[in-house]
């Protein structure tokens, strides 16, 4: 069993729709493997559709916070993953030992059409969101298997 979980931060602009939903998958598929947290460079609040299409996967991300990425955040990290470009160019420096991805998401926030339109952007980064987040989790396994670690 892991001596202790793997700590990682997801990065967006505002926190407010990506990374949130990262957040939300790894806690709900990884919460034996991982502990996440999401930031952003700003906060902007949550979008309600990001909420609603994680809702309809069956994941509540409703009491998750936006907030502002601040060094705590960053020293705590074990991998800070940037869901944007802007964020992946405005990421701080991280402290030694950090390992940093960047996954250049759509941003669905800024999908135009009719509702109808908009909430299937919002869906394909749901899913786009959850295969990268398994594929995540699935690297933290064969790591811990590497290093000889039993799984839970």
């Amino acid at each position: 069993m892991y001596q202790r979980k793997a700590r990682i931060l997801f990065l967006c602009t505002g926190n407010s729709c990506r990374s949130q939903m990262a957040e939300g998958w790894a806690n709900h598929l990884g919460g034996e493997w991982l502990e996440a947290k999401s930031a952003g460079i700003e906060a902007h609040g949550k979008n309600p559709r990001a909420i609603a299409v994680m809702r309809e996967a069956g994941v509540d991300i409703s009491r998750q916070e936006s907030t502002r990425v601040t060094p705590e955040m960053l020293t705590q990290a074990d991998l800070v993953v940037t869901v944007c470009g802007h964020a992946d160019e405005h990421c701080p420096m991280l402290p030694p030992g950090v390992q940093k991805k960047h996954w250049p998401l759509e941003d669905p926030a800024k999908a135009t059409g009719t509702e109808d339109e908009i909430m299937v952007k919002f869906r394909a980064t749901r899913d786009d969101i959850k295969s990268r987040v398994e594929g995540l989790i699935g690297g933290l396994k064969m790591l811990a298997r590497s290093d000889g670690k039993e799984e839970a």
